[in-house]
């Protein structure tokens, strides 16, 4: 298979890292290949933005849900801004002439994030993901959790039924094609103060459940490597072989 290992730590010399780079050793050894997309290393933009949201601009959007998103006015509100407001307010003015909303739709679509839909080829070109993150706020970091923001969209990952445009989930249609998905993330506290707060299985419903296996990944598995800071050094070892042993039984 061909595995995606979606790292997110500020530091190459973490523990998180070690994780990494025993599961991608044990990746090579059972004879898949990966890519390794470094989010800080590779600068990746977290911040969703105003031109995010030409993802929303896909054709299947119903014709009552474009009348309610005002585009005229975003249109012209986008061009407006910065120092050439004038002048390309004048321009957008003139480019809206004579265009219907699906045609303005249409527009708006062709100028989707550059960078994100680079991320969204690493993950068309690979069968499966891992993701390899420390574990902030029972989550994950936040240049992580924007990329899952960003590269998850609308028309890529998932689509909508008419039921899910009025507000109902069952209307939520996955797209992705991975085959699995491994999360790997190191903790500070201890594995009991997870499960008896519930804390354990909310993650479970909010990263697992909403973040892969709604967008159509069925094979989600979630390790956690529990008070690293805590543990002694034979703990950490073991931890290290485990994290060998997922990637080369993946």
């Amino acid at each position: 298979m061909r595995v995606l290992a979606v790292y997110a730590h500020s530091s190459s010399k973490s523990f998180t890292r070690a994780i990494l780079d025993e599961f991608t050793k044990g990746l090579a050894d059972a004879g898949h290949t990966f890519e390794i997309n470094d989010l800080y290393a590779n600068k990746f933009n977290p911040v969703y933005s105003a031109d995010d949201f030409a993802f929303f601009m896909d054709e299947s959007v119903p014709m009552e849900i474009l009348e309610k998103m005002n585009l005229r006015t975003k249109v012209l509100d986008a061009a407006s801004a910065g120092p050439l407001g004038p002048l390309k307010a004048v321009l957008a003015k003139r480019w809206l002439r004579g265009k219907d909303l699906r045609q303005i739709a249409q527009g708006i679509a062709q100028h989707k994030p550059k960078d994100v839909l680079a991320e969204q080829e690493k993950v068309s070109r690979s069968d499966a993901i891992a993701v390899v993150a420390p574990n902030y706020w029972m989550h994950f970091p936040a240049i992580l959790k924007g990329w899952i923001t960003r590269v998850f969209t609308y028309g890529f990952a998932y689509t909508l039924k008419p039921e899910g445009w009025k507000g109902d989930v069952s209307g939520r249609v996955p797209l992705l094609r991975l085959r699995k998905a491994l999360i790997m993330q190191p903790t500070f506290f201890k594995k009991e103060d997870y499960e008896s707060t519930g804390l354990a299985e909310a993650m479970r419903k909010t990263i697992d459940m909403w973040g892969f296996e709604y967008p159509g990944v069925s094979d989600v598995q979630h390790v956690y490597f529990h008070g690293i800071y805590a543990v002694g050094p034979e703990t950490l070892k073991q931890y290290l072989q485990k994290a060998y042993l997922l990637g080369k039984e993946f």
